[in-house]
């Protein structure tokens, strides 16, 4: 895949917060209708390249593009593109989700019918349509994810940057997620980055799988490619998971940790 035709590009990006660098000279491409799913243990880098990819923090070097524009220099025109999910997402909780999602919609500049009919059509999806009118202070957890994905889709953004989608979600929420973020992709062409530790929808969406360890992507490719670089075709994504990041048991680690060897 050529740069050109990247819906998401990282090239040589860097992030150092004072002596600690946190992502080292980061370089990835994600085109358009790709799933990108990205892996790592606590403190490997993942959620530090998602806020420099959205904007929200500048490389130390390096940069970020979206649909071909710099987000450090050309701002406003690349967050127009992007849908963002992050783990921990804000909301104005004296507004109602009707009104929520309304301002959001006057921001990226949605004509107020077209945003009216992505409200109901989202909302009906999520099981929101119901909670319209309630004040966001009232939400569940599960409800305020719910609203956020919403909000995130109803531009129709060229990417989707997403961090642990699954948390508070039910299992009918979490299905019709991933349906969503498939049929994005597939259908509009989407270009999606996932950030999970959950390592089964990895194995159910992603097109290709990147493992971050100490801020350097030490993989990126797709599951029989990764297997192949392993060398076994029986092992699970979690075994390589752990193999790659240094982080599998030894034997007598894990006997160690057995409950018969606990003393009573």
């Amino acid at each position: 895949m050529t740069e050109n035709h990247a819906a998401i590009s990282i090239e040589n990006m860097s992030k150092n917060y004072g002596d600690v660098l946190a992502v080292d000279n980061l370089s990835l491409s994600i085109a358009p209708g790709e799933i990108f799913t990205c892996l790592g243990p606590n403190g490997a880098g993942k959620t530090t390249t998602i806020k420099v990819m959205t904007g929200l923090l500048r490389p130390t070097k390096g940069r970020a593009r979206i649909m071909g524009y710099d987000i450090q220099l050309k701002p406003v025109e690349a967050k127009r593109h992007i849908g963002y999910i992050p783990d921990h997402p804000y909301l104005y909780e004296k507004l109602t989700g009707r009104d929520f999602f309304f301002f959001v919609a006057d921001m990226f500049g949605v004509d107020r019918n077209r945003a009216a009919e992505r409200m109901e059509e989202l909302f009906y999806l999520f099981r929101l349509d119901n909670a319209t009118n309630q004040l966001i202070e009232n939400y569940s957890h599960g409800m305020r994810q719910k609203l956020v994905f919403s909000v995130a889709l109803m531009h129709e953004p060229q990417v989707l940057v997403v961090d642990e989608p699954m948390v508070g979600l039910d299992p009918q929420s979490a299905r019709t997620l991933k349906m969503l973020l498939k049929r994005e992709a597939v259908n509009r062409g989407a270009a999606i980055f996932l950030s999970t530790h959950t390592l089964s929808i990895a194995e159910e969406l992603a097109d290709r799988v990147g493992i971050m360890h100490r801020g350097n992507l030490i993989f990126q490719g797709t599951l029989p490619e990764m297997r192949q670089r392993i060398g076994s075709e029986a092992r699970s994504l979690e075994d390589m998971f752990l193999i790659l990041t240094g982080e599998e048991l030894a034997p007598e680690q894990i006997a160690a940790a057995s409950p018969e060897t606990v003393t009573q």
